[in-house]
């Protein structure tokens, strides 16, 4: 918890967020840097639009009614390291190999939302850690501080914020150029193959998918139809809103007055700040991106249902999405009456299911790890309750990433307990990789049939 200066407005404003508990928040020792730094955000230009956010409320709107699925994946912890061209590439590369697939085994339009360009903050469980008799504050995320173990590394940098957004725009300013340069064009779908499909057993299945695009593609031009939806794709991007100092500073009020959150086109609630008079709650009820809320088995029906009323007074389509994640164990029993206490309220929400977080565990050497068989039950048992209570499953939330990563055990890729030290490269949570990745991309096609 924070005690940042409080204000005293009854209504909401970017700043009202100050008169509430803000959890998970870091304790900056110099609040004029603090101030001075949100000062300069608060002058840099929007990272996204208003017409961005706008659309992608309308396209989430659909994906509720069944016309549309949402893909939303990216990194566990994004790091300022990783804005690279060869992360993002990859990274994006991933996210478009599980598209094609989902497109075409559902056939219906997808919604991209990329984890990317501004998740550089994490919550914690503690906050602080232990290392050889040697106590440190907790890694918070690159916009707070950085992971090396030392004194320096671990202090509270409020400069970070600024070096965030950098990154975060630089980010978005290479995902945009390669999508507006072709990256995307489904008239060359063979450039979306990643070296792991040569030993991945759905190489076979997603050649012949590949195949059948480019005859479609064809056969589509020949008769003279040419759309430029073949060439390009949308990406949208997303973060969890957690350092609420940031988001007010790049919250901004359109002509209309109406309040955007300019960091991402969409912004989640976290499952350890949901609060419902605490500051996430407060500062997310105000702005008009769409909103996703986290929600697993520490949280009841009710407290959900007073939450989505706090955010979504008005019960406007596409403006909340409610991303599940109770575990394997535990998803038949609890979602059921989550379902049936939304379906009750009348809030027209978007069902979408986060199969990673309820599932991680403690390998024998310490490394947290996720099992693919437990990731992927959770799905399946998701998808099945929906349809046993008449209700669409419209998305999923994973975390992932491009590179041949060995942090999840399972899969076509035979990932074991004993490999995971190989390739753990997470900031945070385990990833799954490349191939796991597009094994889920199959699993959730053959569901939505």
């Amino acid at each position: 918890m924070n005690d940042y200066p409080t204000l005293n407005q009854k209504e909401w404003t970017p700043q009202s967020w100050r008169t509430r508990t803000a959890l998970q928040q870091p304790e900056y020792v110099d609040l004029l840097k603090l101030e001075k730094c949100l000062g300069i955000l608060r002058t840099k230009p929007p990272l996204v639009s208003k017409g961005e956010i706008d659309r992608l409320r309308d396209e989430l709107a659909d994906a509720a009614q069944g016309k549309r699925f949402v893909l939303h994946g990216g990194d566990c912890a994004e790091r300022f390291s990783d804005c690279t061209a060869s992360v993002i590439e990859s990274k994006l590369k991933v996210l478009l190999q599980m598209s094609l697939v989902l497109t075409y085994g559902t056939r219906k339009p997808l919604i991209r939302i990329g984890r990317m360009a501004g998740q550089y903050a994490k919550p914690r469980s503690n906050n602080y850690e232990e290392q050889n008799g040697v106590t440190l504050p907790v890694y918070r995320g690159d916009l707070v501080n950085a992971t090396e173990f030392n004194a320096e590394s671990r202090h509270t940098n409020s400069q970070r914020m600024i070096d965030g957004y950098h990154h975060a725009a630089a980010s978005l300013n290479y995902l945009r150029a390669l999508i507006e340069g072709g990256f995307a064009d489904l008239h060359h779908p063979e450039l979306w193959n990643l070296s792991f499909m040569e030993s991945s057993p759905n190489r076979k299945a997603y050649q012949k998918m590949v195949d059948a695009i480019n005859d479609a593609i064809t056969f589509m031009e020949t008769i003279g139809h040419s759309d430029d939806s073949l060439r390009r794709v949308e990406i949208y991007t997303s973060h969890e809103a957690l350092l609420l100092p940031y988001e007010e500073a790049l919250t901004r009020y359109s002509a209309d007055h109406t309040p955007y959150n300019h960091s991402a086109h969409y912004l989640w609630l976290g499952y350890r700040t949901s609060g419902l008079e605490d500051a996430h709650v407060e500062y997310l009820r105000g702005i008009r991106n769409p909103i996703g809320i986290k929600a697993g088995s520490a949280m009841d029906e009710e407290t959900l249902i007073q939450i989505i009323d706090r955010i979504d007074p008005d019960r406007e389509p596409g403006r909340i999405t409610i991303i599940t994640r109770f575990g394997a164990d535990n998803v038949s029993k609890q979602l059921p009456r989550f379902v049936q206490a939304v379906e009750k309220s009348g809030h027209p929400v978007l069902w979408s299911c986060d199969p990673m977080h309820g599932n991680t565990e403690t390998a024998a050497d310490g490394l947290k790890t996720r099992r693919l068989d437990s990731i992927f039950s959770e799905l399946e048992q998701t998808f099945e309750q929906h349809n046993k209570l008449g209700t669409f499953m419209g998305g999923v939330h994973i975390e992932l990433t491009g590179e041949a990563v060995t942090e999840c055990i399972g899969g076509s890729g035979g990932v074991t307990e004993s490999d995971l030290h190989q390739c753990y490269e997470t900031a945070c949570d385990p990833r799954l990789n490349g191939a796991q990745a597009l094994e889920m991309a199959f699993l959730i096609a053959r569901l939505l049939r």
